[in-house]
């Protein structure tokens, strides 16, 4: 791929000296200029992010496309390849407001439920975001609505006490975001063509598996024999590449098969 092809893959433009313009007008040579093909190579590029704003954990998220129960499922966040608590609690929580927000619009938004922390005065002086109510309380953080293709939505979080972000800094960050968004989406759409399809019953036993249920509860809930439902735990992480029903429950999870 040559370089002007590359660069608009990124999201930007190229200026006269080589250096890279985001979509919101600001020059700058970052490290994500690399490509990204991976998902590793995404979660690096969120953690240069997550460093520029001085957060101490971050999250990316996909807006379900169901209108009738709208949830955040988890790509990735700062433990990846495992995930933080945290992270499961935003997306088990009733998120419907920061989510028709982020279908609607891309500004940003923020929330502060921390007395007395740094971020606090760097958050009331951006001049083009929206205060939301916390997404798990005792914290604070910055969220920014991301956008793609074929109707993609997305929601990149990060949280800290300790976050520093200036107005104008702000688009930096925030075209940077869609980049990764966009990165994100291509490479979830290439491994979705690597597996077979999944049959319902074997997303019913591996979303059963991620609540902690045995085979023999799993069997019991499904009217299925133990043979059976060990048999769509196996096909399942075979699909999936994974080396265990754990390991099939983890990837699951990431891309979105499961909740």
């Amino acid at each position: 791929m040559n370089a002007a092809a590359e660069n608009e893959e990124s999201g930007g433009v190229q200026s006269p000296v080589g250096e890279r313009r985001t979509l919101f007008g600001d020059f700058g040579l970052r490290p994500e200029t690399q490509r990204t093909v991976t998902i590793p190579d995404a979660v690096r590029r969120c953690r240069w992010i997550a460093v520029d704003l001085n957060a101490s954990d971050f999250a990316l998220f996909f807006v379900a496309p169901s209108a009738e129960r709208p949830r955040l499922v988890p790509c990735f966040d700062s433990s990846y390849p495992g995930m933080a608590g945290i992270t499961g609690r935003i997306a088990a929580s009733d998120r419907s407001g920061i989510i028709g927000h982020a279908r609607a619009s891309s500004v940003p938004c923020w929330w502060n439920d921390v007395a007395g922390c740094p971020s606090s005065a760097s958050f009331a002086a951006l001049g083009w975001a929206a205060r939301v109510e916390p997404l798990i309380a005792g914290t604070s953080g910055l969220a920014f609505p991301v956008h793609a293709d074929r109707g993609q939505c997305g929601l990149i979080v990060f949280l800290g006490s300790d976050i520093a972000l200036a107005t104008e800094g702000m688009f930096d960050i925030h075209a940077r975001c869609f980049s990764l968004f966009d990165a994100v989406v291509r490479i979830r759409s290439g491994e979705g063509a690597k597996f077979p399809s999944i049959s319902k019953r074997e997303l019913e036993c591996l979303k059963l598996t991620a609540n902690g249920y045995t085979s023999d509860e799993i069997a019991h809930v499904l009217k299925l024999s133990v043979h059976t439902a060990n048999q769509y735990l196996t096909n399942t992480a075979q699909k999936l590449d994974a080396v265990n029903r754990t390991h099939a429950v983890a990837k699951a999870l990431r891309m979105g098969l499961i909740e």
